[in-house]
């Protein structure tokens, strides 16, 4: 898979150990819009996707988060490797811990699961919504997010979407 950009802080020179938390998230582009799920609380947008469990690929991974996210079921013909951002900087939680993280993104089509449920009944702080937005919205947004989400997974979102409208995928 293509690497997209990196994400480099340089600001793990002290640390001593690393943890590495990979992710693989969908692009799912429909009428020129792209499926994000929305933050409500913190007003940002991200892709569907999350980590990937121990003895997952990124494709079962990125299946999986989808459907639970967004309440899409990935149709899995229509798969297509898009490209990884690779992520490395210190921990927020431990200042002597780099953390690392390659995030996956494929290119997919999904229908809608009849046996979503909404978000909002399992994480009470922050509700969820799925939307189909314009990425330039999606980034507009996310550039004037002012707390609440981490600003480098902010700047990821925005660096891919930014590459989508630059190959001409969407508007």
């Amino acid at each position: 898979m293509r690497l997209l950009f990196d994400m480099d802080r340089q600001d793990y020179g002290e640390c001593t150990h690393t943890f590495t938390r990979n992710s693989a998230r969908s692009i799912i582009i429909r009428s020129g819009k792209i499926a994000m799920i929305h933050s409500r609380k913190y007003d940002h947008y991200e892709f569907p996707g999350g980590g990937i469990e121990n003895g997952e690929t990124p494709i079962e991974a990125m299946i999986r988060e989808t459907q639970e996210e967004a309440g899409l079921i990935v149709i899995p013909q229509t798969i297509k490797e898009y490209g990884y951002v690779h992520r490395i900087q210190k921990s927020d939680h431990d200042p002597e811990e780099c953390f690392v993280q390659d995030n996956y993104y494929y290119l997919c089509d999904a229908v809608e699961s009849l046996s979503f449920l909404n978000s909002d009944d399992n994480d009470p702080d922050d509700s969820y919504q799925l939307e189909f937005i314009e990425p330039v919205l999606a980034i507009k947004k996310n550039r004037n997010v002012k707390s609440g989400a981490s600003q480098m997974m902010l700047e990821r979102e925005i660096g891919v979407l930014e590459r989508l409208i630059s190959e001409g995928l969407v508007k």
